[in-house]
């Protein structure tokens, strides 16, 4: 029988080259417990793991892993983000009054791509083709507004309230329900009663999804896609009915020639004149060729803040056409027409 001693001394003899024994502080667990990593600091665990700067979180194939690893991404890139936004903060601060101007954030508005027909406030020809335009007798004021509303063929309900609602915008408009009659038997009635513009509304599956402006008697005709019609009553904190005063009328961001046609054909539909009594204003909001139309009354509650109430209706047109002349689908001459594939190729090219 072997006395323990030996079998221990045995044991330690096997041991394999460069590797120590349980229990010795040659480089073992026990001694890399008992004083860390010399040189190296202590362990880093897994959340703490550092990846080289061209590693990408999109290369961890462990789907969990990888949602985990960009969360905190996000969250230091926050961090540093905040950071720096309070070091500029304090530095104005100290600056005071010399501190450099804040930079302008960039958009795709302010990013846009130049226009050629961009208009010119100082520009004569423009000046010129305006005065002389199919809308020049009503800016002269010597026409007043008259509007007939219509729809497609056999309405529902939501196209009709839709119309009715906007006849309580537009100011002298009327609303006739169209019972199978063309647009062209309909125009020269309109031209004999002395209307001066046209106002249809289509509807798709009992949604309303195009509305055509024709000006008469001798045009332009626009073509508009009709997208997020909403009426008076869906709206939130909906105000009372508008008043019979003549409301104010805001035009944003027309800034081409084709944007100032667009603009002058909505400018004519209200009375020259309007009545800020009422505290009506109704605006059309070009942003990147979408236009907003909304409705609002508005009260001044000091000499630095306005409250502003939308009455409704409110909806978002997109032009797809402008035609000379009257409503002509098959044999009128087009000035603009929006083709998607040849027009859209950049995010930052507007028409309007």
């Amino acid at each position: 029988m072997e006395a323990p001693a030996g079998r221990a001394r045995r044991e330690k003899m096997a041991a394999p080259a460069g590797r120590s024994a349980p229990g010795e502080d040659g480089g073992g667990r026990n001694a890399a417990a008992r004083g860390g990593r010399k040189g190296r600091g202590p362990a880093r665990g897994p959340a703490d793991a550092q990846f080289p700067p061209s590693f990408s979180v999109s290369e961890i194939k462990n789907k969990q892993r990888r949602q985990f690893m960009f969360q905190r991404w996000k969250r230091a890139r926050r961090q540093e983000q905040l950071a720096a936004r309070k070091k500029r903060q304090k530095e104005r601060e100290a600056l005071g009054d010399k501190a450099p101007p804040k930079p302008v954030p960039k958009t795709i508005e302010n990013q846009r791509i130049y226009d050629e027909t961009t208009v010119d406030p100082n520009d004569e020809e423009v000046a010129f083709d305006e005065a002389t335009d199919e809308f020049s007798t009503y800016f002269n004021r010597e026409t007043s507004p008259k509007i007939l509303i219509t729809t497609s063929d056999r309405p529902r309900g939501r196209t009709v309230r839709l119309c009715e609602q906007l006849a309580k915008v537009v100011p002298n408009s009327h609303v006739y329900y169209r019972r199978g009659l063309a647009l062209k038997k309909i125009i020269p009635q309109c031209v004999a009663r002395d209307f001066t513009d046209l106002l249809v509304i289509n509807e798709n599956r009992k949604v309303p999804n195009g509305l055509i402006v024709s000006h008469l008697p001798n045009g332009p005709t626009a073509h508009f896609k009709m997208s997020n019609a909403r009426l008076a009553k869906e709206l939130k904190r909906k105000g009372k009915d508008p008043t019979l005063h003549i409301p104010e009328v805001i035009l944003n961001n027309f800034s081409t020639r084709l944007g100032h046609t667009i603009g002058r054909m909505f400018a004519s539909l209200f009375p020259y004149s309007p009545q800020f009594v009422g505290r009506q204003v109704a605006t059309f909001h070009n942003q990147r060729d979408y236009i907003f139309f909304r409705f609002h009354r508005y009260i001044f509650r000091n000499e630095k803040k306005v409250g502003l109430q939308e009455l409704g209706p409110r909806f978002t047109l997109k032009l797809r056409s402008l035609q000379k002349g009257t409503f002509d689908s098959k044999y009128g001459e087009y000035e603009w027409v929006h083709k998607r594939h040849e027009m859209d190729t950049s995010r930052r090219k507007f028409h309007l």
